[in-house]
C-alpha cells in the first residue's frame, strides 16, 4: 500500500496476436514470456497484487492456467476492448490505482515500476507514463493513473481506438486531464533501441537479452540491458526492419 492506495498492477496479454500468435508463452531463455515479466514485476515494492487481464477466448486458456500456477490474478474480458478488460481487472481486486503493463514488454521490472509510482503521486497528476516522450528504449513502458478516472473514461467514449489503446483518451484530453511524462537516467537513455514483442525478430533479440543477463539475475535492471546492448550493438539489428505500429493502426 503506497499513500493509503492500493495498487494493481495489470498486464494486457492475449494469444491471437496478429503478426506473432502466442508470443506471450514463447520462451525467453527457458521460461515462457508472460513468467518472465511476471516474475520481474514481483519486485516492485509499492505493488499489492498483479493481475493478468487477457480474455474470454479458449484460445487464451493456456495464459489463465500460466497465471494460476505463478500465484497471480486473472481476469478476463472483451478481446476487443482493452480498455474494458482492464478496468474490470483492476475493479476485480478493488485497486485504487493502476499500473498498466503490456504483456509484450518482459523487461518491464519493479524498479521501473516504482518509479512511476513515485512520479504519479510527486507529479499530482491523473496519468503519468515514461513514453509520450521516449527516451528509454521501446519496450519499457509504464504507465499509472487512478482505477476511478479510467471508469470515467469508460463512460465518455466508445471510440474503438480509445477502447484499445486503454489510456489514449486520457492524455488525448489536456484540457480535462493533468498528465506528465519522466525521463530516463542517462543510463538507461536509448530511444532508438528496440526491446518490445511484435515480431520474429523483436523474440530472438529479446531472447539473447535473456540468455546472457538472466541466469545470473533473472532481475537484472533496465541499466544493465542498455549497457549489455550497447557492447553488444550487433544484436540490434536483429529487429532493425521492425516497424512500430501507430495507435490509429490498432
Amino acid at each position: 500500500m503506497f499513500s493509503g492506495k492500493k495498487i494493481v498492477a495489470t498486464i494486457e496479454a492475449r494469444m491471437t496476436s496478429s503478426r506473432l500468435p502466442g508470443k506471450v508463452l514463447l520462451p525467453l531463455a527457458g521460461k515462457p514470456t508472460l513468467e518472465r515479466l511476471v516474475e520481474r514485476m514481483k519486485s516492485s515494492k509499492y505493488v499489492d497484487t498483479i493481475v493478468v487481464a487477457t480474455t474470454v477466448n479458449e484460445s487464451d486458456e493456456p495464459i489463465a492456467g500460466l497465471a494460476e500456477r505463478l500465484g497471480v490474478v486473472c481476469f478476463r474480458g472483451s478481446e476487443d476492448d482493452v480498455l474494458g478488460r482492464v478496468l474490470g481487472a483492476a475493479q476485480s481486486v478493488q485497486g485504487e490505482i493502476i499500473v498498466e503493463i503490456t504483456g509484450d514488454c518482459p523487461l518491464v521490472d519493479g524498479r521501473l515500476i516504482d518509479r512511476a509510482v513515485e512520479e504519479f503521486f510527486k507529479l499530482d497528476v491523473h496519468y503519468a507514463s515514461n513514453c509520450l516522450n521516449q527516451s528509454y528504449p521501446l519496450g519499457f513502458e509504464v504507465q499509472v493513473f487512478p482505477t476511478a478516472i479510467l471508469a470515467e473514461v469508460d463512460k465518455l467514449t466508445q471510440d474503438p481506438v480509445d477502447r484499445l489503446h486503454v489510456s489514449y483518451y486520457i492524455y488525448m484530453h489536456p484540457e480535462r486531464y493533468r498528465f506528465a511524462n519522466w525521463t530516463a537516467e542517462p543510463e538507461c537513455f536509448a530511444p532508438g533501441f528496440r526491446l518490445t514483442l511484435d515480431e520474429k525478430g523483436d523474440y530472438e533479440l529479446l531472447d539473447k537479452v535473456f540468455t546472457a543477463l538472466a541466469p545470473g539475475n533473472p532481475d537484472f535492471s533496465a541499466a544493465e540491458t542498455v549497457a549489455y546492448l550497447k557492447s553488444h550493438p550487433e544484436l540490434l539489428e536483429l529487429n532493425k526492419s521492425v516497424r512500430q505500429k501507430h495507435a490509429q493502426e490498432g
